[in-house]
């Protein structure tokens, strides 16, 4: 059913309007420093329903709930000394961890997929936090998208993209970090890296003193392990050091090209306008051709999209 999204300012009007939505169990894009979520009351099912149909999203996908601190956190999870140490070390800010939940954790089951597990984080975004604290619980929130399509970094993102479909965006300039957050999983005997993300691998490895063990693939444990996910209209061809005939070429470090990532070869800056770009470039209906990005820090969450932006589909 289509409906008028309402665009909210993060004035305590808005903050409070937010809020008031979720609790209704409507829909509400939030921004938060990596990308804009789709937030829903992660406790009512039918609320969480609304998400995966808005974005089209498979049910078999878990989502990532939010809150506005660890001491909320430890409501819904089975936490554990190595949850500890990253907690301390990373949030608020762009790590999200999945536990085993806690008895009596009272979750939607579609937001954890039917998992005996769930992924949450604590996002650091002063709007989200303001939200978060005045709704006074946990939000299920996947980036605000169609389900596989380039992820939303601005409101005019989420509104081009789910606009008729969702109650609210709170707009608040775009996302500082620009890609999602690094994923690791504690549900096993030693923390795996489930996504790269914000958060650059190396420094969790330097926090817990220790490496980070490699996924194996087989199951879907947390978002974003979908092959072909964060993907244009368009077709994405990676590593080019020039564009062929009709394609547009996302640069990275000096180099001629339509749109460039950093000119400067700062990761950082490419994360943050990884997303932008793509959409811009999508927006042409041309192929897109991207330079290759090195695989280190914050590369190596850049590249991670770009591969699942190019998969066959």
């Amino acid at each position: 059913m289509m409906q008028e999204t309402q665009v909210l300012t993060p004035t305590d009007a808005g903050i409070a309007t937010a809020a008031a939505l979720l609790q209704a169990g409507a829909l509400v894009a939030i921004p938060t420093e990596t990308v804009y979520g789709l937030g829903a009351d992660a406790r009512n099912g039918t609320a969480v329903a609304q998400i995966y149909a808005a974005k089209g999203r498979p049910s078999f996908n878990p989502l990532i709930i939010h809150l506005a601190s660890a001491e909320d956190a430890r409501r819904y999870v089975q936490w554990s000394d190595t949850a500890e140490v990253l907690a301390s070390a990373f949030w608020p800010g762009p790590l999200t961890l999945v536990l085993p939940l806690a008895q009596g954790h009272g979750l939607s089951s579609l937001v954890t997929a039917g998992l005996d597990t769930v992924a949450i984080r604590i996002p650091a975004h002063p709007a989200a936090q303001r939200v978060l604290a005045r709704f006074g619980g946990p939000v299920a929130a996947p980036s605000a998208n169609p389900s596989g399509r380039i992820s939303p970094t601005t409101a005019a993102h989420v509104l081009a993209g789910l606009g008729g479909k969702i109650a609210a965006v709170l707009d608040d300039g775009p996302c500082s970090v620009g890609v999602e957050s690094t994923i690791v999983g504690l549900a096993g005997p030693a923390p795996v890296l489930l996504r790269a993300g914000g958060l650059p691998q190396e420094a969790i490895e330097a926090a817990l003193g220790a490496p980070l063990s490699a996924d194996d693939g087989t199951a879907i444990s947390a978002p974003g392990q979908l092959a072909s996910h964060y993907a244009p209209q368009a077709m994405v061809r990676l590593n080019a050091t020039a564009a062929q005939a009709g394609e547009l070429l996302l640069g990275f470090g000096a180099m001629e090209c339509d749109l460039n990532l950093s000119a400067t070869a700062d990761l950082v800056e490419a994360a943050a306008n990884l997303f932008d770009h793509l959409h811009k470039l999508d927006a042409t209906g041309q192929p897109i051709a991207v330079a290759s990005i090195p695989d280190y820090g914050l590369g190596r969450a850049i590249n991670d999209r770009l591969r699942r932006a190019a998969a066959p589909r």
